[in-house]
């Protein structure tokens, strides 16, 4: 029973990272601000179905907590996982991290591109 306790415990000291998620007729977008973060501090995994983005923040500075006159700042590991609500081609996805922003595009699966079709006579 320890061992699941010891579970519960990380995942609540563990931050939620803030997204946005968007579309359009080509990709899905993903938006994350993790200021504070190197990209090769940052793990993303995609799969057609979930994305989820890891990683840790760490202080500029060693100041022990009772130095602190405020403390608002969220620091140590994040994560995030989120369903896509449609199909994705992940194989295809970039990421780019920039002044503090994450982007994430994903190209939508061509099955569920909208496609206009002609009525034959």
């Amino acid at each position: 029973m320890e061992e699941g306790k010891d579970e519960i415990e990380a995942s609540e000291l563990e931050g939620q990272l803030a997204i946005d998620v968007y579309q359009d007729e080509h990709s899905v977008y993903i938006l994350a601000p993790i200021a504070g973060v190197k990209s090769n501090e940052v793990d993303i995994s995609i799969t057609d179905e979930v994305v989820t983005v890891r990683g840790e923040r760490t202080p500029g500075h060693d100041a022990a907590d009772e130095r602190h006159f405020t403390k608002e700042c969220y620091w140590g590991p994040f994560s995030r996982s989120y369903v896509l609500p449609i199909a994705v081609n992940a194989d295809q996805a970039k990421a780019v991290l920039k002044d503090g922003l994450l982007r994430i595009t994903i190209p939508k699966d061509d099955k569920v591109k909208t496609k206009s079709i002609k009525i034959n006579e």
